[in-house]
């Protein structure tokens, strides 16, 4: 018997949803046939109905709440936010039998956990593969396929943005304010990109991967967020004769009984598999125990990558029956316990601007040894009389507490003229 065909309704027309309906509409027979049943839009809403999109509006209404209440299978929502509409239409609609599919990170890394509950309390799907990065199937991977033998540690390039700024900077030799100014005008950045250059978008990923891999609760307040402002193109270039690139990771892994969870700059060797990501694109790194690595990359947002991603989720609501949200079902998701980051053992890369004067370098030295960090490298290069100059080092494996002891000792100087930088060396 013929089934009858799937409705789907989209709250959120912007560029992800045209692009999901522009896809629908032109491989209308081939997903259809994916999906066993005809997928029919027969519900939309957004903020200007007189915007040209390019295609007809499908059953309009400005309330973008009718959607649940109407006859749709699905509701698709991409209109974002962790809060206000999106957190009430994503529950009526799981509330009344509708299944969900969305892009909403920030409402998933904080209410995953209730609307997950919701979703299998009423026999439906609550699905989000373009929340994590964008057209990489990472979710699904994670959810089903490397399970055999669970997940060591996760970590990955998840903003386009910050990598195509940490690329250029070290393509071009300029500043994070001159790449984020051309980022903004090339429309890789926002015009207020505190959320990702902040480290923020990053973690919001982070929580819902960290979940899948883990089978704990998001928990997003559980995260060491720290962005890419202060890297400078001294850094990077620093990084490159260590033989590194610096990325903006986020990295959630085992760490006794705990899970750690940071989203920070890191030196990650090159020649190795997230070295190689550039641009806008993300990469993901799974070691999924007995099974070893394994790694995912591609395009991590924009309007193909992640309609695509919405899509597959369209699909998979049509021809599966319901399946628990985060691999696992809602009650049995636990509380995650943090293991202490800075006990957080790693090779660290340390910059000191400094007085170019006799004694310097012993203090930083000695400081250093009190806090029982050795030195595996060091790079320090004269400038003119007078000037700041830079002392970069490489340690040994240390404890990022220990670390960061020494380096508070040694800015309270009058002879450091700024800051200390540390980054992590990671083993990517």
């Amino acid at each position: 018997m013929k089934k009858p065909p799937f409705r789907i309704a989209i709250a959120g027309l912007g560029t992800v949803g045209g692009g999901v309906v522009k896809a629908l509409t032109a491989r209308a027979t081939e997903l259809s046939g994916r999906a066993g049943r005809e997928l029919k839009v027969t519900g939309m809403s957004a903020r200007d109905p007189q915007k040209a999109r390019g295609f007809e509006l499908a059953g309009w209404t400005a309330d973008p709440l009718e959607l649940a209440r109407s006859d749709a299978d699905v509701v698709v929502e991409l209109v974002g936010g962790e809060e206000g509409i999106a957190r009430t239409l994503v529950s009526l609609a799981l509330k009344n039998g509708k299944h969900v599919v969305t892009a909403n990170k920030a409402l998933l890394a904080r209410h995953g956990a209730e609307l997950a509950a919701l979703a299998e309390d009423n026999g439906v799907t609550l699905k989000f593969e373009a929340a994590a990065a964008g057209g990489i199937p990472i979710v699904k991977s994670l959810r089903e396929g490397l399970i055999a033998y669970g997940v060591d540690a996760v970590r990955g390039i998840l903003n386009g943005t910050c990598n195509y700024i940490l690329t250029e900077m070290e393509n071009s030799g300029r500043s994070f304010a001159e790449v984020l100014k051309e980022a903004q005008a090339l429309g890789f950045a926002e015009a207020d990109p505190a959320l990702d250059v902040g480290g923020g978008d990053t973690a919001h990923k982070l929580a819902l991967l960290s979940s899948l891999a883990f089978g704990t609760r998001p928990d997003l307040d559980c995260i060491a967020v720290e962005g890419i402002d202060h890297i400078t193109p001294d850094d990077i270039a620093y990084a490159r004769e260590f033989g590194f690139r610096i990325k903006l990771l986020g990295v959630t892994r085992r760490v006794g009984d705990g899970i750690e969870q940071k989203v920070h700059p890191s030196m990650v060797r090159q020649g190795s598999p997230l070295a190689h990501v550039n641009g806008a694109q993300n990469g993901v790194m799974v070691d999924a125990g007995a099974a070893g690595s394994f790694f995912f990359s591609g395009r991590g947002a924009g309007e193909e990558p992640t309609a695509s991603a919405v899509i597959a989720d369209i699909v998979g609501a049509a021809s599966e029956s319901a399946s628990p949200v985060f691999g696992r079902p809602a009650a049995s998701l636990t509380r995650l316990v943090p293991a202490d980051g800075k006990a957080a053992i790693s090779p660290w890369y340390l910059r000191f601007e400094v007085l170019d004067v006799p004694g310097v370098l012993a203090l930083i030295a000695g400081h250093l040894a009190e806090a029982g960090v050795s030195i595996e490298s060091m790079i320090q290069r004269g400038r003119d009389p007078g000037e700041p100059v830079a002392i970069v080092m490489i340690t040994h494996e240390t404890a990022q507490a220990d670390v960061e002891r020494a380096l508070k000792a040694i800015a309270a100087s009058d002879k450091v003229r700024s800051r200390p930088c540390m980054i992590p060396m990671e083993a990517a």
